[in-house]
């Protein structure tokens, strides 16, 4: 960033999680690129405070969310939507990102979930968001099944967001993926191992969709139940909606402050 500012180079960081800075020399480092970013956005309250805390308030210190969330998503011609109705999204960091606890009880967790979608008629499937170890995940979660459902794997991040848009609901744990799920008004639950994504739910107004892989079964079910079950299922969507609708205006306001920047 030193470099890009003595040669007149415009620098945006654009929106995405920050901190907590924990070192010396992080802290070193992020004052640095905030002595000579012309925008940082950060993507949630908490990150924002994180990046204060290191640097300071600054003008150029700013928050928005994520930024694909006006990104229009592709049906793939191949994908069949009467049969796979409610997507679940693996996500290996829940394994090596979270307490010894939670690791444990991450993949337990997914298949009792698999299974009570699957009681319910929900159709589950499950989308393979990024990499072999998600892949791995979901193999797993399959054959502890009764009945095998389908494993989707998707390269094109468009054609991922079309089918999370398609869904009746999703069960998350790949951070976009959600976005993907929330943006498009899709009724989602989700796992998480960091700040950002219970200030993800928040953000749509929708703190109670975040889970935590130690609940109690029947408090899992209950949870599945309102974003499965009418009317509850048909209220979330709505909230989701027009929280959606929000969150892309900030995002449309934050690329008008860049233009005008750049």
């Amino acid at each position: 960033t030193r470099r890009w500012k003595r040669r007149g180079t415009k620098v945006v960081l654009l929106p995405q999680a920050f901190g907590p800075f924990t070192s010396t020399a992080i802290i070193n480092a992020i004052k640095c690129v905030a002595d000579h970013a012309d925008l940082i956005y950060a993507r949630d309250p908490v990150s924002y405070q994180h990046l204060v805390e290191a640097v300071g308030e600054r003008p150029n210190i700013k928050m928005s969310p994520d930024f694909t969330n006006l990104v229009e998503g592709v049906v793939p011609d191949d994908f069949n939507i009467e049969q796979n109705g409610f997507c679940i999204v693996p996500n290996y960091r829940m394994i090596d990102k979270t307490s010894p606890e939670v690791s444990a009880a991450y993949i337990p967790f997914l298949i009792s979930c698999t299974k009570y979608l699957q009681s319910k008629g929900a159709k589950p499937f499950i989308l393979i968001h990024e990499g072999q170890n998600d892949f791995k995940l979901a193999q797993q979660v399959v054959s502890a099944l009764d009945t095998d459902i389908k494993i989707v794997r998707e390269a094109d991040p468009l054609k991922i967001k079309g089918i999370l848009g398609t869904c009746e609901g999703t069960l998350g744990s790949r951070f976009h993926s959600l976005v993907s799920a929330l943006s498009q008004g899709v009724p989602s639950l989700g796992t998480g191992w960091s700040h950002k994504y219970q200030m993800l739910f928040d953000s749509y107004h929708f703190s109670e969709g975040l889970l935590n892989p130690l609940l109690a079964s029947d408090d899992i079910f209950k949870k599945i139940d309102m974003v499965v079950d009418d009317p509850s299922k048909g209220n979330i969507r709505e909230k989701i909606t027009q929280s959606a609708i929000t969150q892309k205006q900030m995002t449309k306001d934050m690329w008008n402050e860049i233009f005008r920047e750049i």
